[in-house]
């Protein structure tokens, strides 16, 4: 047998978080499949049920206008509308799901809220502890649809399931479907850092197949902008901003918490972020990106579940 080209996958794979690279995807990748016509979200209905009005697209977006979108999102009726559908189908209000690259490993993002010992809210942010509290377990979870390297066409591409957890997918189950069905969430948090090679097209088309299928799955996206130099030579928050604005789902604006940082909370390679752990009191560590993304991430979570479970 020859195992040449399974090698070389694997040797590009493996370096391509650490670069910031784009692992290409062949035009061939089976996708998540999503309904042609998607009148609801919800793949099922009861015999002379309606379906659900699926949320209404705005026709208009002001280009550079995520640049002034803030850093944590409100949520509108229709999305309000897609959670209750979720929880008649049984998803789980307790839980929710990571979607993303390296930037999103539970070795830097968001898992240390799940041991008390590893971050410090700081009498600032204390208010966001019963969230941590309501969400525990979500947080270090390790999601089938995050690794390195992972892009918008690998995550709907079964291949991908091959790795971390292959037992837990089922055969040509994509990472994104395999985690909705494995983790039940009811809440999604999407960072797809890396463009396609700088194809802003093929980002923006893939992109929309992963907002859509989560929707028909009655489950809520957050997406996420990116930590971004003054004149990048590409620039995905734009793409992402605008399917966020035309399918009204909530935007987490990390971009506008990182700009001010030094250096724009990046490192050398202009893609990785500037690290310290998450004790939000102690001002050095406030000047590095990682803090401020796994706050401003906590604090769009929070937001989210606050206004879907009408909480106060």
């Amino acid at each position: 047998m020859n195992h040449f080209p399974f090698i070389v996958i694997l040797l590009v794979f493996l370096a391509a978080c650490g670069s910031g690279a784009i692992i290409p995807v062949t035009e061939t990748d089976t996708s998540t499949q999503v309904p042609e016509a998607m009148v609801s979200p919800t793949q099922t209905l009861r015999p002379g049920e309606t379906p659900a009005p699926y949320p209404s697209p705005t026709a208009t977006f002001v280009p550079e206008a995520w640049q002034s979108m803030p850093i944590v999102p409100t949520v509108s009726v229709s999305m309000v509308e897609v959670f209750q559908r979720g929880l008649a189908r049984g998803r789980d209000p307790n839980r929710f799901s990571k979607i993303g690259d390296c930037q999103n490993i539970t070795t830097y993002f968001l898992a240390s809220f799940d041991d008390p010992n590893e971050y410090r809210l700081g009498p600032d942010y204390a208010y966001l502890q019963p969230t941590i509290d309501h969400f525990t377990g979500s947080w270090a979870r390790q999601s089938l649809a995050v690794k390195g390297g992972m892009n918008v066409a690998a995550v709907q591409n079964p291949f991908w399931t091959l790795t971390p957890k292959p037992n837990e997918c089922n055969s040509g189950e994509t990472p994104l479907a395999c985690e909705i069905r494995v983790n039940n969430p009811s809440i999604v948090i999407i960072s797809m850092e890396e463009s396609w090679s700088g194809d802003i097209g093929r980002y923006d088309n893939y992109l929309r197949k992963i907002v859509m299928y989560i929707l028909s799955q009655d489950v809520v996206p957050i997406l996420a902008t990116r930590a971004e130099e003054p004149d990048p030579k590409t620039t995905i928050n734009a793409t992402v901003a605008r399917i966020a604005y035309y399918y009204d789902v909530p935007l987490w604006n990390f971009w506008a918490a990182a700009y001010p940082l030094p250096s724009h909370g990046l490192t050398a390679d202009e893609f990785h972020l500037t690290w310290a752990g998450p004790f939000f009191d102690d001002p050095a560590r406030m000047q590095m990106a990682w803090p401020w993304r796994n706050l401003t991430a906590l604090q769009a979570i929070d937001a989210v579940w606050r206004d879907l479970a009408d909480q106060p």
